[in-house]
C-alpha cells in the first residue's frame, strides 16, 4: 500500500485507489493527521470496497519522498518506546502497531508504549 501511495504521488496523481481493509483506514488515518495525505475514504459496496486516497504535495513537489518498509511477513521487527528514535530528525514518521493500536513514534515515546514497527516514511 505504501509503495503504491509514494508511486503515485511520485508521478503526480490526484488521488490513488486501494483495496479496503481496516488496517489500512488506521494507517491512513495517522498519515492524514501527519500530513502526508489530504484525505481518505471508504467507497463501494459490501463485496467490493476500495479506499481513495487523495495525496498531499507542497509547492508542486510530493509530500512523501521515500517509504521504507521494517517489519515483513518473514520477520517481525518489535521495538520497545524506549528504543524508538526520530526518523531523519524529526522530519520522518515511524509507524508503529502497538496495544494502543496503530501511532507514530512521537506517540509511542509520549505513551511509552512499544509495538511492531511497520515502515518508516519521510
Amino acid at each position: 500500500m505504501m509503495v503504491r501511495i509514494k508511486n503515485a504521488s511520485d508521478s503526480k496523481k490526484d488521488s490513488v485507489v486501494l483495496p479496503y481493509s481496516k488496517l489500512k483506514l488506521a494507517i491512513l488515518d495517522v498519515l492524514m493527521k501527519s500530513g502526508f495525505i489530504v484525505s481518505f475514504g471508504k467507497k463501494g459496496k459490501k463485496a467490493v470496497k476500495f479506499i481513495e486516497v487523495v495525496l498531499a504535495y507542497e509547492n508542486g513537489e510530493p509530500k512523501i519522498s521515500g517509504v521504507q518498509r521494517i517489519s515483513k511477513t518473514s520477520r517481525r521487527v518489535y521495538q520497545k518506546s524506549k528504543d524508538i528514535r526520530p526518523v531523519k530528525n524529526g522530519f520522518g514518521v515511524l509507524v508503529l502497531s502497538s496495544p494502543k493500536g496503530i501511532i507514530t513514534d512521537k506517540t509511542a515515546r509520549a505513551e511509552k508504549v512499544g509495538g511492531e514497527a511497520l515502515f518508516k516514511i519521510w
